[in-house]
């Protein structure tokens, strides 16, 4: 209750930009998505909405920029589509039905890993250069004679990067 009659107060002014400081932490589910709803409305009304949150995942889905801070030094703002697009990616694991000891010629061009017990070949893409790619790289392993079992496809969330970033920063 305490959090819903501070953000009420913030917003009994209606604020232009409105200042949001972990404004999730420590609330149950409901509250969370009732407090997103109305960020939403607020930012489809023209309010600038600076957010600190530790809470990645909702800043992925809200934000239209994002800022890293890394003990106090900000690393980078950068528009959320652009950040994914540079940092990001997708990543197709093709699990094999039988393994295999090294990736057939045939298949080179494809810039292919292989996993070490030789049961799975991994893919990496991004969905602008891609263009049908995945159809024709399926295509193309099934003509090299090897079969599959399975597929299943990764893509880089706002955490992955937020990771590897800190990382290097260490």
């Amino acid at each position: 209750m305490k959090r819903r009659v501070l953000i009420a107060k913030a917003l009994s002014h209606e604020p232009r930009i409105l200042f949001l400081d972990e404004p999730t932490a420590g609330v149950d589910v409901s509250l969370r998505k009732d407090m997103w709803q109305l960020v939403r409305r607020l930012r489809e009304g023209g309010v600038t909405i600076i957010l600190t949150t530790h809470y990645i995942e909702e800043a992925q889905e809200i934000a239209d920029r994002i800022g890293i801070i890394d003990r106090g030094r900000l690393m980078l703002v950068e528009d959320k589509d652009t950040l994914m697009r540079k940092l990001g990616g997708k990543q197709l694991s093709i699990e094999l039905k039988a393994p295999i000891s090294e990736i057939p010629e045939a298949l080179a061009a494809w810039n292919l890993s292989l996993s070490e017990t030789g049961e799975q070949l991994v893919y990496q893409y991004d969905d602008e250069s891609n263009h049908g790619g995945i159809a024709r790289l399926l295509a193309a392993v099934e003509a090299a004679g090897i079969g599959f079992a399975d597929l299943s496809t990764h893509q880089t969330s706002l955490e992955d990067i937020f990771v590897s970033l800190i990382g290097e920063g260490r």
